[in-house]
């Protein structure tokens, strides 16, 4: 198990996530974090956004914590499994999120301008795709959009990192 966890429900695997998403704030990134889990309850990977630091458009939390559940778990099929991030995911993420085969998004903080789910898209339950993944959000919202408003207050004062 990644990190030696063992959640019972949303709001303990979404704290999880929160932690990730402070790593990122920490190094100047936008502070999302994610966290994969299997139907045991085992966290199998975990990761925060690190775009600034590896100057990589694709490393956002869930891209990351997707990859590394695929090479834990040996398959590219990530069928049966949860991901919890922080915030709603962005169109590259919900694709990467549909074309895992991930059965279940947990997310907490809206993303009014950039959102996939439910803001601006809803692409994990378009109809004319082959693939559909139930979501559940606003697991955690406050927490999460408090360390989101807290990161874009820092950027608009200059600064990068808290």
């Amino acid at each position: 198990m990644s990190g030696g966890v063992l959640c019972t429900d949303d709001e303990c695997y979404m704290g999880e996530a929160l932690k990730e998403a402070s790593l990122a704030l920490e190094s100047g990134d936008v502070p999302v974090g994610a966290v994969i889990v299997s139907s045991n309850g085992t966290i199998i990977s975990r990761a925060h956004n690190i775009k600034e630091q590896l100057g990589d458009p694709t490393a956002h939390a869930e891209t990351l914590a997707i990859r590394e559940a695929c090479r834990i778990t040996g398959d590219w099929r990530l069928k049966g499994l949860t991901l919890y991030v922080t915030k709603e995911p962005c169109v590259m993420c919900a694709g990467a999120i549909l074309n895992s085969r991930i059965s279940r998004l947990v997310y907490g903080s809206v993303d009014t301008k950039a959102g996939a789910v439910n803001s601006l898209y809803n692409l994990l339950n378009d109809v004319r795709l082959n693939h559909r993944v139930i979501v559940t959000s606003g697991i955690l919202q406050r927490e999460c959009t408090i360390l989101l408003k807290e990161f874009f207050e820092l950027l608009r004062r200059g600064c990068r990192a808290v």
